[in-house]
């Protein structure tokens, strides 16, 4: 096998390995972080989530899914390390994307709408590296007691269909490969985890929508595909200014949970959202608010809860919000779907 298979092959074990969920595992030295995405601000230093382990080499690539066309960065070359610090920076000469070529860069209370072309995609490097253990991460406790329908049949080989309902998140947005997104990831992990079931999994979320529209497009988004599971996350939208105030909110979200158990039996996961950018123009910037509404509704109706919001921000403690958002507003990148998958698999399922 000459150079070139061997790291084809290669790319194609580290490829199979983040798809099935294996983007943190744990080796006899620490944790291993898979895909951690990163844009670099000319040579300032950009911080990662954990504290690299000296002595383990870092990896950086141009693509979150190692491929044929993947650019591979050099220590050296292309960026330098600082393990005390836990930073990775360009260097002179550097083939990594500089961010301050972007659009948006430097832009304030900015109105996206102005920036034709805007986004993050071509911007950002994605790294492994290995970490030494310390707080457990994600913090989501199991939901099973919700889910005692679903994980029979999931036990029982039988048939679980699954819907997918909410905003432009959920639809997918600024994810790279239709599988890279959230709930097709989990649904795929599912199934690798029961083969004997017979797992269909239904994008019925919309670009843009609130609760509101959340409400119009019930029945034919969910209520009509029969499902035995509906995952259900809205929030980006009605936070916005000039959406919807926290107490409609969360009456929409109960409104939806009891049609959809009155109508299908199908058991019900809410989750919360991230924060968008704190530049864009458009967000009120209460998303903490719009996640604890989403908590209490999942509590009051005894509903399965996926603690996004939480589990975002302690992972992007250290992180600028532009490492994370594929359009640099409210959508996650590939890493970021990552985050909402990663809580999902805690679930129980």
């Amino acid at each position: 096998m000459n150079p070139r298979q061997n790291l084809m092959l290669l790319s194609a074990v580290l490829a199979a390995a983040i798809l099935s969920g294996c983007a943190q595992w744990r080796q006899s030295k620490g944790v291993r972080q898979v895909g951690e995405s990163v844009v670099f601000i000319g040579e300032e230093p950009a911080a990662l989530a954990c504290l690299p382990l000296p002595g383990e080499r870092l990896s950086v690539r141009s693509t979150y899914l190692p491929g044929p066309d993947t650019v591979d960065y050099v220590e050296g070359r292309d960026f330098a390390v600082d393990y005390a610090a836990g930073t990775v920076r360009r260097i002179p000469g550097s083939r990594l994307p500089d961010f301050r070529t972007n659009i948006l860069f430097g832009q304030r209370e900015f109105d996206h709408t102005k920036f034709p072309g805007f986004g993050n995609t071509g911007f950002f490097a994605f790294v492994d590296y290995s970490f030494a253990p310390g707080a457990p991460w994600p913090v989501q406790a199991p939901q099973t007691q919700f889910l005692k329908a679903t994980k029979a049949k999931l036990d029982a080989g039988q048939s679980v269909r699954i819907v997918a309902f909410g905003d432009s998140i959920t639809a997918g947005g600024d994810a790279t490969r239709p599988e890279l997104v959230f709930w097709q990831r989990w649904a795929d992990d599912l199934q690798r985890k029961h083969p004997r079931a017979r797992i269909t999994a239904i994008n019925g979320a919309t670009g843009g929508d609130s609760t509101v529209q959340g409400l119009q497009r019930l029945q034919s988004k969910v209520l009509d595909q029969k499902p035995d599971l509906v995952l259900l996350g809205f929030g980006m939208n009605d936070h916005n200014r000039g959406g919807v105030p926290v107490p409609q909110f969360e009456a929409n979200l109960k409104q939806m949970i009891t049609r959809i158990r009155d109508e299908t039996g199908a058991e019900v996961i809410l989750f919360s959202a991230f924060p968008p950018n704190p530049h864009w123009k458009f967000g009120s910037h209460r998303m903490d608010d719009y996640a604890a509404a989403t908590a209490r509704v999942a509590a009051e109706t005894a509903c399965a809860y996926a603690d996004i919001f939480n589990n975002w921000q302690s992972l992007a403690a250290r992180k600028k919000p532009e490492d994370l958002l594929g359009n640099n507003i409210n959508h996650p990148n590939d890493f970021g779907h990552w985050i909402y998958f990663r809580v999902l698999q805690e679930l129980g399922l």
